[in-house]
């Protein structure tokens, strides 16, 4: 189960900085700032599975 939410959590990063690299080249800032959002709650969320695997040992 660990392995899926570290998967989900990865994608949420490379989906964020798509997305934040997306709102720069068109000028679109709310699409940048939705990128940088979404790479902060995959960077939590993989913080969050690293810390569980820490605990476990």
């Amino acid at each position: 189960m660990s392995g899926e939410k570290k998967m989900r959590a990865k994608k949420e990063q490379v989906k964020g900085k798509a997305k934040e690299a997306m709102g720069r080249t068109v000028g679109n800032e709310r699409l940048t700032a939705e990128g940088r959002a979404e790479q902060a709650k995959g960077d939590a969320r993989q913080a969050k599975e690293k810390i569980k695997d820490v605990l476990k040992d």
